[in-house]
């Protein structure tokens, strides 16, 4: 399918990206703004979102802001505050892409650590949990909310040595479909979007030998990625979408 929206289609918009210092969040946090979207861009790295920032900024696209927050320490009450600071710089939020993940270890299942299973479920699943649960009242106040989650081919079907990531992006879908379903007569559209094999460091380190360069970049995919947002994809809600579909 062809996604296509209006050059201004994210005008006036206040859009949060987890996980825009780099990758498919940092395109995302980039096209959203070029669309006319205000985009809050968190991450755990001052520096990488800081130059996401100038580069919003340099281009004349509406003045982003930055929200240093560490996924796998914070807590409920820094999410809670992190809404509070939302509300009260735009007072208003449309949008949540939850691009943020980490990859952890790949291995066989009985030699997953304990350690790194939790992590992996504290930033994957957990943060995701208490993050949406925060901007839920704030997100149901815009007459047109979009909130879409990040999935996996191995969140769809299961795969040896995937381990703890991929039963963390079945939970991921889970919590997509719970929220869908729920909010599927409210103006909060819920989705989720499998970006597929893209030229990013993650992907880079899950297959170290693969030739990045036959791999579609993150603005390659970017349409999708704009449509969950723009008043275009309305419609659409309760599906997981793959961005590269076989």
């Amino acid at each position: 399918m062809e996604y296509q929206v209006a050059a201004n289609a994210l005008d006036g918009k206040v859009i949060l990206v987890t996980g825009a210092g780099d990758g498919i969040g940092r395109q995302a946090a980039l096209s959203y703004a070029q669309h006319g979207a205000t985009v809050i861009l968190l991450g755990r790295t001052v520096k990488k979102l800081e130059s996401v920032y100038d580069q919003i900024e340099t281009a004349g696209f509406p003045q982003p802001a930055i929200i240093p927050l560490d996924m796998l320490g914070a807590t409920r009450q820094h999410y809670l505050d992190m809404v509070d600071t939302i509300e009260q710089q735009f007072g208003r939020l449309d949008g949540v892409l939850h691009n943020a993940g980490m990859l952890g270890v790949l291995s066989p299942f009985d030699q997953i650590e304990e350690k790194a299973f939790d992590e992996v479920m504290q930033v994957n699943v957990k943060a995701t949990f208490l993050m949406t649960q925060a901007v839920m009242p704030l997100l149901q106040k815009s007459d047109d909310a979009r909130l879409v989650f990040t999935t996996s081919t191995v969140g769809h079907a299961g795969r040896a040595f995937w381990g703890a990531y991929a039963i963390s992006k079945f939970a991921t879908e889970g919590m997509m479909q719970v929220l869908a379903d729920e909010l599927s007569n409210t103006s909060v559209k819920v989705n989720a979007i499998n970006p597929g094999g893209t030229r990013t460091k993650m992907r880079a380190s899950a297959f170290p030998a693969e030739e990045a360069s036959k791999l579609k970049s993150p603005l390659d995919i970017m349409p999708l990625y704009l449509y969950l947002m723009a008043p275009e994809g309305v419609d659409v809600n309760g599906q997981c979408i793959d961005a590269q579909p076989k």
